[in-house]
């Protein structure tokens, strides 16, 4: 038996109660083989078990299984799981809790955000700090700023060569040691990548180009797409720095990703890939990873969704707007009941910005919170009217977002007018959101 075998087997008896001991995870491991090491608050078991020949299982391979009791171990545990197949690794924490466990398929995140980067700083140098301080390091994803492409958005996803490694450089650049460049950074899980089916993929015929000037107009995409083959591009619909390419037909579409991306249009070299089908039970909210209020979806009038096809958004965990380039799938929404206040019960204070996203229903919540996540002032908003030719009052926000860092300054106005002035001020955060 391997010396960290028995340490392991005996810190487990510390921690049972009355007359439970080691004993029985020493007989699991004398029985089958598997070792066990014990590290950063869990315990592992296998990775590989014994007599494992090749690589280890591809990702989408585990699960995670949530509320176990606290006083079931591996030896009880093993048996249960191996009913389902042989086991190559088993990661045991030690402080989950409860009466009813619960499986899923495990997200095997290799991604993390990376928050409050200078925004003159290039990806090779972005890369090189990363790898100076974290193991594991695959690329680097930044993304040009949407009106200077010189200059990055402030932000950029690290991708590592596993879950595990993604786990411990989170670990490493959280308590906020490492400040690259004189910058203290934000670090966050960025949500996995949405997995859409090859026979799905297989029937899309609209284009995702990103990386769009400005001032690039939807006529000048279409042209430019049309000229490898004129007549193919059936629409554009564009949204500030990025646009949908739509072709009549899948081949056209295939075709012309491969001739354009790379290119330069109006000086700015594009992205582009397949567009990612959306769910058509879905809606709005999701561009705000489940945030937005029913009653708000469709103030912005984005594309239908018989257009079957949305921005390809990648969401870190905490801050779903930030963009990643992918799609991800939604949380559930924030539970809206009510509960009595009982006799007794305890009310602690708490910051509205220690709370999950989760918790905000509504995106003018979610524009504040993001804001103060950022180091921003909080967002200011000016509120004009208008009379229709009906005689309604109609209204518009005007929202101003300023940095506390470089006293730079940025307003957001969206082009549509409301009858409320609750609309107005959530259309406004709305379109705030979509353009930081």
């Amino acid at each position: 038996m391997h010396e960290e075998n028995k340490a392991a087997a005996n810190g487990c008896g510390k921690i049972r109660s009355g007359t439970q001991n080691g004993a029985a995870l020493l007989a699991l491991m004398e029985k089958t083989g598997y070792s066990i090491v014990q590290q950063n608050g869990q315990r592992k078991l296998g990775g590989p078990p014994p007599g494992w020949e090749g690589p280890p299982p591809p990702r989408g391979c585990e699960v995670f299984v949530g509320k176990i009791p606290r006083d079931m171990y591996e030896d009880e545990l093993v048996p249960v799981f191996e009913k389902a197949g042989k086991i190559y690794e088993l990661r045991l924490m030690m402080e989950f809790s409860g009466k009813f466990i619960g499986v899923c398929v495990s997200l095997d995140n290799c991604r993390l955000f990376i928050g409050a980067i200078p925004k003159d700083k290039k990806k090779e140098e972005i890369l090189n700090e990363m790898k100076k301080v974290t193991e594991g390091v695959v690329d680097v994803i930044v993304y040009p700023n949407a009106t200077d492409k010189t200059k990055n958005r402030g932000f950029a996803f690290v991708e590592y060569e596993s879950h595990r490694a993604a786990a411990m450089a989170r670990r490493r650049l959280i308590p906020g040691t490492f400040q690259p460049w004189g910058h203290t950074i934000q670090v966050d899980w960025a949500d996995p990548e949405k997995v859409v089916d090859e026979e799905t993929m297989q029937r899309v015929k609209v284009l995702y180009v990103r990386n769009l000037m400005i001032s690039t107009t939807e006529d000048k995409i279409k042209a430019e797409f049309n000229k490898f083959k004129p007549g193919v591009v059936e629409r554009v619909k564009k949204l500030r720095d990025y646009a949908f390419v739509h072709f009549f037909h899948r081949e056209d579409a295939v075709a012309a990703m491969s001739v354009m991306n790379g290119k330069c249009i109006d000086g700015a070299s594009i992205e582009v890939t397949l567009a990612k089908p959306v769910n058509k039970e879905s809606s709005w909210k999701q561009h705000f990873n489940g945030q937005i209020s029913p009653s708000s979806e469709n103030l912005l009038g984005f594309p239908n969704k018989e257009d079957g096809t949305q921005k390809s958004l990648g969401k870190p965990a905490s801050l779903s707007v930030r963009l990643n380039g992918q799609n991800s799938p939604s949380p559930p929404e924030a539970e809206r009941s009510t509960y009595h206040i009982f006799p007794g019960i305890k009310l602690t204070p708490i910051s509205m910005y220690s709370l999950k996203l989760n918790h905000f229903s509504s995106a003018v919540m979610h524009l504040d919170y993001f804001c103060h996540k950022n180091s921003w002032a909080p967002p200011e908003y000016c509120l004009y009217s208008t009379t229709s030719q009906d005689g309604k009052i109609l209204l518009v926000y005007k929202v101003l977002i300023s940095s506390i860092a470089d006293d730079s300054q940025s307003y957001f106005m969206p082009e549509k007018l409301c009858t409320t002035v609750e609309d107005a001020k959530e259309l406004a955060a709305q379109f705030t959101l979509l353009h930081l």
